[in-house]
């Protein structure tokens, strides 16, 4: 649990109450390959701090192709967040591509104590200006205007130890491109 406190206070510090009080809605849970976080269709309500193992984030198209949003390593919280925050059905399925173990919690559990506790609300809100502002506006622009050898360049140096535990077709459909011309990107590096 160490390593999930170490995470969070990066964000904002929390006091010993809140650190408590969000400890107490934790539990631990573990994944196996192929089971689901979250189902397309589904309302999300859960929040996964990935410990060991790894999640992706995928919509499937109406013609079948799989098109992966991301992946959720170790030390990172998986979630379908558009969802949850709207209360609606999920675009997206969230499933182990490994043995997952995870501290989990539910949403709502969570949003309630933000509003007992300021500095979770901080903590929150510092969470979600990197990773849904910060993060994403260069990614967005990425899709649309570089390479995909530099968005393959890119992904190896944000997840330098991910390429040899994803198949070639799972980084083919995180970058937007076939596995063929992925071949083809690491012949030429």
């Amino acid at each position: 649990m160490n390593n999930f406190w170490e995470k969070v206070i990066r964000y904002h510090p929390l006091s010993d109450e809140s650190r408590q009080a969000w400890g107490n809605i934790i539990t631990s849970r573990t994944y196996k390959r192929h089971e689901t976080l979250v189902t397309e269709g589904q309302v999300p309500r859960l929040v996964a701090y990935v410990v060991k193992g790894l999640f992706s984030q995928y919509y499937t198209a109406p013609n079948g192709d799989v098109v992966i949003k991301r992946f959720f390593p170790e030390t990172f919280l998986a979630a379908s967040m558009s969802a949850m925050l709207t209360q609606s059905p999920s675009q997206f399925t969230i499933r182990a591509l490994e043995n997952t173990t995870v501290f989990e919690y539910h949403f709502d559990e969570f949003k309630k104590l933000t509003m007992l506790c300021p500095d979770m609300a901080a903590l929150y809100i510092r969470y979600l200006e990197i990773h849904w502002v910060v993060e994403k506006e260069p990614l967005e622009i990425s899709l649309r205007y570089d390479t995909a050898k530099s968005r393959y360049t890119a992904f190896l140096e944000q997840f330098p130890a991910l390429e040899r535990r994803l198949k070639q077709h799972e980084i083919a459909s995180y970058l937007g491109i076939t596995p063929t011309q992925l071949s083809r990107i690491r012949a030429e590096l």
